[in-house]
Formats: C-alpha cells, sequence, structure tokens
C-alpha cells in the first residue's frame, strides 16, 4: 500500500512538472487611466526615465534604491538595483518611441525573466487615456529548472502587477496633472 501512495504521488508531481514546461507562458497585463493633461506632458513623464522616480510604483517602495541612466531616446536605458523584494534589480531599456503616443521597452530581470512594456497614450478631448502594458514569455531567460514554477506563477502575474501598475498610473496622473496645471 504505501508503494502504491508513493508511486502515485511521484506521478503527480511528474506530471506537475512536465506540464509546467507545456502550459502557456505568455502573459499579458494592461492597466489603463485617463490623465487631465496633454499627451505631450504624459509623455514627458514616461519616456524620461529620470522622471519615473517622481511617479513609479517601485521608488517608492524602495526610495533606497540605486539607479543608472544613460542615453536618450530610442536606446535610453534605466539599471536598478534594490535589496527590496518587491523592486529587484534589472534593467529597462526603450526600444520604440513615437512621440507623444507610444513607448516600448526591454525589461531584463536576469534570470528572473525578461519581458516588454508598453505605454500607449491617445487624446480624448483635453485629456489622455494612456494604456501601460506588460507581456512576457514567462519561461523566457528563466533557468530550465526553474521553468515550470515560473509558468505556474504566470497565471498569477495578473494579479501580481495589479497594484503597482494600478498606483503607477495613478502617481502619474497626479504628477501629469499638476504639472499641466502649471
Amino acid at each position: 500500500m504505501a508503494g502504491l501512495l508513493v508511486t502515485l504521488l511521484l506521478v503527480v508531481i511528474l506530471t506537475v512538472i512536465v506540464l509546467g514546461f507545456l502550459l502557456p507562458d505568455k502573459v499579458h497585463v494592461e492597466r489603463d487611466t485617463v490623465i487631465d493633461a496633454p499627451a505631450d506632458v504624459v509623455f514627458g513623464l514616461i519616456s524620461d526615465f529620470g522622471e519615473w522616480e517622481c511617479w513609479s510604483p517601485w521608488a517608492r517602495i524602495d526610495p533606497d534604491a540605486e539607479y543608472i541612466y544613460s542615453g536618450e531616446g530610442v536606446g535610453q536605458k534605466m539599471v536598478w538595483k534594490s535589496d527590496h523584494q518587491e523592486v529587484g534589480s534589472g534593467s529597462q531599456e526603450i526600444t520604440a518611441l513615437s512621440p507623444p503616443s507610444r513607448m516600448v521597452t526591454k525589461l531584463d530581470f536576469g534570470d528572473m525573466g525578461r519581458g516588454e512594456a508598453t505605454f500607449t497614450i491617445t487624446p480624448e478631448g483635453q485629456s489622455s487615456k494612456v494604456v501601460w502594458a506588460l507581456d512576457t514569455n514567462m519561461r523566457g531567460g528563466v533557468p530550465a529548472l526553474r521553468q515550470p514554477m515560473a509558468t505556474y506563477m504566470g497565471f498569477f502575474m495578473d494579479k501580481f502587477m495589479d497594484k503597482p501598475y494600478t498606483e503607477g498610473l495613478a502617481n502619474l496622473k497626479a504628477e501629469a496633472e499638476k504639472r499641466s496645471k502649471g
């Protein structure tokens, strides 16, 4: 009887691991807000990494994080290092800019994975609708033995990213509206 239970347990564990390699690994997370400010004001805050400290949710989580900025426009890069678990370390590089409506960045979190973030700004009268999206392959860049767990984590990414994206957009809204009103 004990041998049967051990065999059954091993089959279940092996199935869970194999499924971790076979289940979908693509994740898309998206949040949006409407900001009472012109698109160029909003775009200025997102397209210059030096401005991120005034609205980024991660900058507020760890004000002691170290940031290094380099370049301008496409190719501009931000590298950060933090001991705080929610912030971690990584880099972000602008790969596409279409002022004042779109910015795409490549994210690299080392062996924690990679992704692509996109900001889309659409004028709505005197306001601007901002969509902040994240697209990632949960197994991309992750060591092979951690890929099944990364795949399962992908099912929770929308929930994990809800608070920072929602707070970040609220911070961006407050800063852009403050600057717009002068």
